[in-house]
């Protein structure tokens, strides 16, 4: 679980224009992890990207991490 928090953090850190302000917060208190990603008011169109793509992005590659450790995550930006 910290290493796919470690790893959204490392992403959306590398970015954003306004590292300091990422926050990721972790639920895991269903039978799926929920991710949540607090960013910059600035940096919400770099993180989504267009169309959603960068947003997809880092949500597939969550997928892949949590899948190795067999368990189900979901992304939220907020």
């Amino acid at each position: 679980m910290t290493d796919m928090k470690a790893l959204i953090e490392y992403i959306a850190r590398s970015l954003v224009s306004h590292p300091d302000d990422v926050v990721v917060e972790c639920d895991d208190s269903s039978e799926k992890l929920l991710f949540t990603l607090q960013v910059n008011p600035e940096d919400k169109g770099r993180i989504i990207g267009r169309k959603g793509v960068v947003a997809q992005s880092i949500r597939s590659l969550l997928r892949v991490a949590a899948v190795k450790e067999g368990v189900h995550a979901v992304l939220e930006i907020q």
